[in-house]
């Protein structure tokens, strides 16, 4: 087995103090650059990691970021913290993650908790108040993906575009009483999407029927089915993916044909959104695409502090037309 290198070995290769090298890990400012990059070439080639139990003593910092989703076996979350993890990983960072399980009454707790554990926060569709999420922010550094709050930093998703291009879809293809299906009231981007379908539909001179709130899930979306039918309509607007698929799922065993007799259209287009037969319309969002900008901001609000960079404009959305949308009225086409 190869022996480990230490700050000792890198020294003495550099011709410089122990402390020296230490100093170019914990405090890069404080070394010349033609030393301090000696070192590091130095370190890298003889595989030197530094000690992170000691660095975190010198410099208060742990080298770990938190990750906080709301529930994880929501399959929008997971392409999130894998794109926060790697990148963190990139950036020299371990990731810890916690899942509150849509629990409201406990996830801030459970956020500050993680928090007196790592450097900073990066906090996916978090579900607590405003105010908490202020009180939070003032105290520990972190941003949040898909929520927006006055004064806490976002990567926010254009979510009113998607139910646009939604809208638009459907009324092209003839649909006129259009349902929606929404998710839970404490999610952010539940009411957004929600609030723009009820404005848009009806600048579009169409009508809404508000099937009810759901849980975001598979089950969540089976248990909106007979709602549905009672509802008389020929499209439905479904808040997720999961819950879509759920919905056709039971329509299917009562008999209802997707999309022969209904239209159905998701949100955030899931991996299992095009896998699924028939494969489903949906709003394609840019999951790794926000994990990697928060990341990036988190780490430079980590080395500059207060003073964060600016964050990017809404990560757009894209209408993604697949096999439950069908024109009313119009016969099968065969593929």
């Amino acid at each position: 087995m190869s022996k480990s290198m230490t700050i000792r070995d890198v020294a003495k290769a550099a011709g410089v103090s122990p402390a020296t090298v230490s100093r170019t890990f914990v405090h890069p400012e404080k070394v010349d650059s033609v030393t301090r990059n000696k070192i590091l070439a130095l370190a890298k080639e003889l595989n030197y990691r530094p000690n992170a139990a000691a660095r975190s003593l010198i410099t208060g910092l742990t080298g770990n970021i938190g990750i906080v989703v709301p529930d994880l076996t929501n399959p929008f979350f997971p392409t999130i913290v894998r794109s926060v993890q790697r990148k963190a990983e990139q950036l020299g960072y371990s990731a810890l993650l916690v899942d509150t399980g849509e629990d409201v009454k406990h996830e801030p707790e459970l956020t500050e908790n993680l928090a007196r554990q790592v450097d900073g926060l990066v906090l996916c569709s978090p579900r607590m108040s405003d105010e908490k999420l202020v009180d939070i922010s003032s105290r520990y550094p972190l941003v949040m993906i898909n929520r927006e709050v006055p004064e806490v930093p976002a990567v926010t998703i254009d979510n009113r575009s998607g139910i646009a291009q939604e809208v638009a879809h459907l009324k092209a293809l003839g649909h006129h009483r259009i349902g929606y299906v929404a998710g839970p009231q404490t999610s952010y981007s539940c009411l957004i999407r929600q609030q723009a379908a009820t404005e848009l539909l009806a600048d579009a001179g169409l009508e809404e029927v508000s099937i009810g709130r759901f849980e975001p899930t598979f089950d969540g979306g089976r248990s909106a089915a007979q709602q549905v039918l009672l509802s008389s309509v020929s499209a439905v607007m479904v808040y997720n993916d999961v819950m879509a698929l759920g919905l056709i799922n039971q329509l299917a065993q009562f008999g209802v044909k997707v999309p022969e007799d209904l239209t159905v259209v998701g949100y955030d287009d899931i991996e299992f959104s095009s896998m699924s037969s028939p494969a489903l319309s949906t709003v394609h969002v840019p999951r790794n695409d926000s994990g990697i900008l928060a990341m990036n901001y988190l780490d430079a609000l980590l080395r500059q502090g207060v003073n964060g960079p600016e964050l990017p404009p809404r990560l757009p959305t894209e209408f993604i037309f697949r096999e439950t949308s069908r024109r009313l009225g119009s016969p099968l086409v065969a593929q």
